[in-house]
Order: structure tokens, then C-alpha cells, then sequence
């Protein structure tokens, strides 16, 4: 099942008080960025960040689930309707996201 585009119009509008938060739409599910790193993303209708050790300790009973067959676990979030606490989330675990690959050229 693919994530709607309301469910992801409405997980933006929850991190409205995090600078810098987007999503990219791929294959019918989205890709969750905080300031240009890979956060998470938005699968099936639920919203997953990455293991950081910032969001283990935030949400020390969060399920650990991956996001499509053959993927990486990911925590699962709940506390959708808490703009504070996703931007606590975003703040803290965005030190421990790793930087984003450079492109590489196309040569000519």
C-alpha cells in the first residue's frame, strides 16, 4: 500500500517548527530529509526514522520494523501529532545522520 499524499502533507505540517525538513517521492512511498541528510521516510502509511542513538533513547519503546522486504530495520514513530517532539527528534538525531553522498559527474 502506498502512502497518500494527505498522510505526507500532513507529517510535513507536524514538523512545521524543524527547519529544513522535506520529502522526495519515490516509487510511491517518500523519502524524509532533514537539512539535505536521509532522516527516514514515510512507508505503508507510517512514518520511519533511522536507528540513531538520539532516537533510541527518545523513544526507548518504538518498534523496530524495516520499511519494504530485505531493508534495514527502521523506528517506528507514533507520536505523529506532537510538533514539538518530532522536532526534538529531528534535532537531536541530525548530528548522528550521515552526511549525504556527493553526485557524481556524468562525464561527457
Amino acid at each position: 500500500m502506498a502512502t497518500s499524499q494527505e498522510f505526507a502533507d500532513f507529517i510535513l505540517d507536524q514538523f512545521r517548527l524543524t527547519e529544513g525538513v522535506s520529502l522526495r517521492k519515490m516509487m510511491g512511498e517518500y523519502v524524509l530529509y532533514c537539512r539535505d541528510k536521509v532522516m527516514g521516510g514515510l512507508y505503508d502509511g507510517r512514518l520511519l526514522v533511522k536507528p540513531t542513538p538520539a532516537a533510541r533513547a527518545l523513544m526507548p519503546d518504538a518498534v523496530e520494523t524495516p520499511p519494504y522486504p530485505g531493508a534495514k530495520p527502521m523506528l517506528e514513530v507514533v507520536r505523529l501529532e506532537e510538533p514539538a517532539f518530532l522536532a526534538q527528534l529531528a534535532g537531536e538525531m541530525w548530528p548522528e545522520l550521515p552526511d549525504p553522498t556527493p553526485k557524481k559527474r556524468k562525464s561527457k
